[in-house]
């Protein structure tokens, strides 16, 4: 039998989808797919999302990104005419909620604590993204075809890579995002410029990438973690990602322990929120 939407769950569910291009930024997974959407609801043409985080402590500069970007797509839907977006539970949660009502932009909501541009945030994080995508899809080659020499990557086109592979199409969007070329001859192991590193550089090139990959897997990985111990009930909202991750991503991993449940403050709520998109 086929379910059929009601026009108030086709927004609904319009309104998600638009958040689930919204990647958290140090992560690059997306933040539905982490568990970072509280709730959402949408009343005719109001749409309120709640964000939450692992920790309150997390960088203010990266769940502002967050944050902003969840409000930039939800404005973009045709039938929004009010949108707000607030993020809870952070130590800075009043000065990037009020920001993002008044639309003051990064630098006019932290002022003279905005360290960087936020268009450079954006460029680091994009750059470590490809790095990351490009380590994944040449270690799965190199496991697909053993007797290849490591130094002969620098030849791997991306006419080598399987097209239909998640992990080869989160390279191609992430190379896109980079101004990178995509087309079938493009060679595979770059950098953000589009270099290929002579072959007696290549196996240091691979270790360097294979160590981004790791450091943005394993922080989800912990962040997932984080987040299920801070919002008992949250792994319901969690699904890992399909082009690579921690293997304990997989599935909701019940004996992972972060420290901080360990060391939680007096007087925190772990009430259960259940996830939700509301009509």
């Amino acid at each position: 039998m086929t379910a059929t939407l009601t026009p108030p769950d086709l927004l609904a569910q319009a309104a998600y989808d638009a958040l689930a291009v919204v990647l958290d930024p140090e992560l690059d997974e997306p933040i539905t797919d982490l568990g970072f959407v509280r709730s959402l609801v949408v009343d005719g043409t109001e749409v309120v999302a709640h964000l939450r985080l692992p920790t309150s402590f997390c960088s203010p500069s990266f769940a502002y990104l967050m944050a902003s970007d969840a409000k930039d797509v939800l404005v973009a839907l045709p039938w929004a005419e009010r949108v707000v977006v607030e993020l809870d539970d952070h130590h800075d949660s009043d000065q990037i909620n009020a920001g993002l009502a008044a639309d003051a932009g990064y630098k006019g909501t932290f002022l003279h604590e905005a360290e960087h541009d936020l268009e450079e945030l954006r460029a680091t994080f994009r750059r470590k993204a490809h790095t990351a995508a490009m380590e994944r899809c040449l270690t799965r080659l190199l496991r697909a075809q053993p007797d290849r020499p490591v130094e002969d990557l620098g030849s791997v086109r991306l006419r080598d890579l399987p097209a239909d592979e998640p992990a080869t199409q989160a390279l191609l969007r992430r190379r896109a995002a980079l101004g990178l070329p995509e087309h079938d001859g493009a060679p595979v192991l770059v950098d953000h410029e589009g270099t290929v590193p002579p072959p007696e550089q290549v196996p240091m090139a691979l270790r360097r990438a294979r160590s981004t990959r790791i450091s943005i897997d394993g922080n989800a990985h912990f962040c997932r973690g984080l987040l299920r111990t801070r919002y008992p009930g949250s792994e319901s909202g969690q699904t890992h990602r399909a082009d690579g991750a921690e293997a304990a991503d997989a599935a909701y991993d019940p004996t992972f322990v972060p420290l901080s449940s360990l060391t939680r403050p007096a007087g925190r709520s772990t009430a259960r929120v259940p996830e939700e998109i509301q009509p």
